[in-house]
């Protein structure tokens, strides 16, 4: 089963017909994790809301483990990543989509491992490769092969940096990340995908860009002028999600 991690922007579209939610009790947190159920001709999915209901969780205080577990907990064996991203390279512009392969973390003070409490030596994990290339693969067949000129000039590959959030970055920090060859910058890619690799779920992520990240453009980073390449580049999103869905069926 797919899983995808998202955020409003993606629950309220009215492209899937949401059949209903489940509450996941899990070892990691005193509150139920909510798990909807979706379907898109007549294939079944199921959604996590990663800010949680009225986006008011910020992404250091978001419980990834929960999350993560709860998705295994009902049978997902593969989770596409929804991310809206600060643009870092001169050609992932606001509006733009990428299917990054590498990650750098900045972010610090989150629990990254369900075996912090339960540690031995196979706790190690390969992270060489963060990201699924199986699965980012077969997002960017389906994207080449859209109609959809957003999808059709998706970038394939970057480096993702996680900072901590939930303040945007400063002109200095994002001219480190850029000599460090990160790409975009976003607040929730990790621990999320290392969590994926070790629960051994096929993880890949979609990054909408949303705003140049800051010192890169002149223009002044508002939640308004987010919310709107959000609202726009969602339904990008949301259609190659649907063909991600039926070629899994098939195949």
């Amino acid at each position: 089963m797919l899983g995808i991690i998202g955020g409003t922007g993606f629950s309220n579209s009215e492209r899937f017909t949401f059949t209903g939610s489940d509450a996941i009790i899990t070892p990691y947190s005193d509150e139920a994790v909510t798990v909807s159920s979706a379907a898109h001709q007549g294939i079944g999915f199921v959604f996590i809301s990663r800010h949680g209901k009225g986006h008011k969780i910020a992404p250091h205080r978001i419980n990834y483990r929960a999350n993560l577990w709860a998705l295994q907990k009902v049978g997902v064996s593969k989770i596409v990543a929804v991310n809206a991203v600060g643009a870092i390279h001169s050609k992932f512009a606001p509006g733009h989509l990428a299917l990054p392969d590498q990650i750098i973390d900045y972010s610090y003070g989150r629990e990254q491992s369900f075996f912090t409490e339960d540690f031995n030596e196979l706790s190690h994990i390969d992270f060489t490769h963060p990201y699924d290339e199986v699965l980012r693969t077969t997002l960017l067949a389906c994207a080449q092969y859209s109609s959809n000129d957003v999808l059709t000039q998706i970038m394939n590959g970057g480096v993702y940096a996680c900072t901590q959030g939930p303040r945007l970055e400063t002109a200095a920090e994002v001219r480190r990340l850029k000599q460090d060859g990160c790409d975009m910058v976003g607040m929730t890619g990790m621990p999320e995908a290392a969590l994926a690799r070790e629960l051994k779920l096929a993880y890949a992520s979609i990054a909408l860009s949303v705003n140049w990240a800051a010192g890169l453009s002149d223009e002044l980073i508002t939640m308004q002028g987010m919310t709107e390449i959000i609202d726009s580049g969602m339904q990008s999103i949301v259609s190659l999600l649907q063909d991600l869905i039926v070629r899994l069926a098939r195949h």
